[in-house]
């Protein structure tokens, strides 16, 4: 089964079991990585998506939190004369052996398939939205199992979502549905205002559904920030990376201390907001995203999303093969 972190005992804490560390199992970890970076090359599709489906969402949360637990510690002893211990116990609870392989297969996929990736996304719109629907679809019955196995009580007992878990991801999913159903604005690039969406954007990075650079695009960021990276503008550059730093440490210990201390009701809110971010993949829609009834390339559209829909479930399936193997 794709999931990292599982139940032991009694009590609000799960004890995350190491993933195997094989050459076999570091080769399968950079060929994930390399999925999750693809997915990132497009708009509205979220890259923590595809590390849900792909079994190792919750490991690079816990170890992401741990990298910034150490260096938090780290800028606090050191100077102080404390030395590294602390920070080293941090550093050593992160599964290098999994992470390291997840971003050279990711920084791998940014760089090859980035210009293929947006070129297609750019020429076929109605088809590019047509297959991440059917993917991200697909990619729902994750977050919906992994919840109603984990523990619904300090007694470990778990068992199907209750009316309250269902009005709780309902509710999650209108706020988000409200999110992406925002029009894409255009706001001066102040410091103040590049600081706040490199934040929104660096946490909606790491969430599964919604797309950092969908972020960008709402608050009408998107080309100034390419601009900036292709024209060495270090300035603004210097603002968004602070940003995107202050929110990357808050969210991703936000999220750590959720699924460690509140599993169940996480999950069952991240699958609400990938039911709700569906709304930004509906293949028909106007520049402004006013949804549009279904017109051009429907047989296109529906084929592919169909086609994202069976490549995610035969990938859930392999990928629980190789969970009770790797076991």
């Amino acid at each position: 089964m794709p999931n990292d972190v599982r139940a032991h005992g009694a009590g609000p804490r799960h004890r995350r079991e190491p993933r195997p560390n094989t050459w076999l199992s570091r080769g399968v970890d950079v060929a994930r990585g390399a999925l999750i970076g693809t997915v990132e090359t497009v708009p509205g599709v979220s890259g923590g998506t595809v590390a849900l489906v792909v079994g190792v969402y919750e490991t690079i949360i816990t170890s992401a939190g741990h990298v910034l637990s150490g260096l938090r510690l780290a800028l606090a002893d050191l100077p102080r004369g404390r030395g590294g211990g602390r920070a080293r116990e941090e550093f050593a609870r992160v599964e290098w052996h999994v992470i390291v392989p997840l971003l050279i297969g990711m920084f791998a996929a940014l760089v090859v398939m980035a210009r293929l990736i947006e070129g297609w996304v750019e020429d076929n719109p109605v088809q590019s939205r047509g297959l991440f629907f059917g993917l991200v679809l697909a990619s729902l019955a994750v977050p919906f199992s992994l919840a109603s196995r984990a523990p619904r009580s300090p007694d470990g007992t778990s068992g199907p979502w209750s009316w309250r878990e269902i009005a709780v991801a309902a509710g999650a999913g209108i706020v988000a549905f409200v999110v992406v159903s925002l029009p894409p604005g255009q706001v001066e690039p102040d410091p103040p205002f590049v600081l706040l969406a490199a934040a929104l954007a660096v946490s909606a990075l790491v969430l599964p559904g919604l797309s950092g650079s969908f972020i960008l695009l709402t608050f009408g960021l998107y080309e100034d920030t390419l601009s900036a990276v292709n024209e060495r503008d270090f300035g603004y550059l210097g603002v968004f990376m602070l940003g995107a730093a202050l929110g990357l440490a808050s969210f991703v210990k936000l999220l750590q201390w959720l699924l460690e201390n509140h599993r169940r009701l996480t999950l069952v809110v991240l699958t609400g907001v990938m039911a709700g971010c569906l709304r930004a993949l509906w293949p028909w829609q106007d520049e402004d995203r006013t949804l549009l009834a279904p017109g051009d390339h429907l047989g296109a559209a529906v084929g592919l999303a169909a086609l994202g829909f069976a490549v995610v479930a035969a990938f859930v399936v392999v990928e629980r093969r190789w969970a009770r193997r790797a076991g």
